[in-house]
């Protein structure tokens, strides 16, 4: 069994691929990476499987925004899930809050329940609830096997306290998976205060795309995003990344 986490999230084959060749041992699928990820569809799954021989989570995430979802979207996560578990994933990454910022419990039971043996992470709807100390009890209790989090900041490196905190607490009966900006030195100010051995990250950079003719004042979204450039992530910052864990587990065993 692998010492480390080192799971790329992607949002596209060729991320994928560059992600499985750079060494990261797990993916986490999904769409739309740029507005934080949205769930991806079958298809992309099915061709990612073709070419990563490596775990695959899939998100579960029916829009952009809160995660205080209707009862339509509950019933389209429920779908999805168990589509996903037909198809083979090995986990699902998601996150249902309550108004008030506290977690859904009766209707994670229920998504838990569906995805049957899957690997279950709580996704960063953990880094917007009201408490993270409650949230974490909680998500023991429903046997939630991972916590994505950046520390309830933006940035994991200004969240790296609350991280801390969290894995201490933790006590081995959940694991605490690192996001947001991590790359190789990140992970590296992080293990130091925290001992932390699962990291999530993109490593992404920004593509240029293979237009030549280009229509500039109209926008298919967000006037602030160009239809332009690609996200795709950079093999070099993943092989990076593990080689740091390496060293750290390493270093560990010695």
């Amino acid at each position: 069994m692998k010492q480390y986490i080192l799971e790329g999230c992607v949002d596209s084959v060729e991320s994928a691929i560059l992600a499985c060749r750079g060494g990261a041992n797990r993916l986490e699928l999904c769409s739309n990476l740029i507005i934080g990820g949205t769930t991806p569809s079958e298809w992309l799954f099915q061709e990612v499987k073709k070419y990563c021989n490596i775990k695959l989570h899939v998100l579960i995430r029916p829009r952009y925004g809160d995660f205080c979802y209707s009862e339509y979207e509950f019933n389209i996560m429920k779908e999805e899930v168990k589509r996903y578990r037909e198809l083979g994933a090995e986990g699902i990454v998601l996150g249902i809050l309550k108004a008030d910022g506290t977690l859904d419990k009766d209707r994670m039971a229920q998504i838990i329940a569906l995805a049957n043996n899957m690997s279950i992470t709580l996704s960063r709807a953990f880094d917007v609830c009201a408490n993270p100390f409650d949230t974490m009890l909680q998500a023991k209790e429903l046997g939630i096997h991972t916590i994505l989090t950046s520390g309830q900041e933006n940035s994991c490196l200004k969240g790296k306290e609350l991280i801390a905190e969290l894995h201490q607490r933790a006590v081995g009966e959940i694991d605490i998976l690192v996001s947001g900006g991590v790359c190789s030195e990140v992970i590296k100010e992080i293990y130091q205060l925290t001992h932390v051995t699962s990291y999530h990250m993109s490593g992404k950079v920004i593509k240029e795309s293979n237009m030549v003719y280009r229509k500039e004042n109209v926008n298919m979204g967000l006037p602030s995003l160009s239809e332009y450039e690609i996200w795709q992530t950079d093999e070099q910052k993943i092989i990076d990344a593990k080689e740091v864990l390496d060293k750290i587990c390493s270093f560990k065993k010695s």
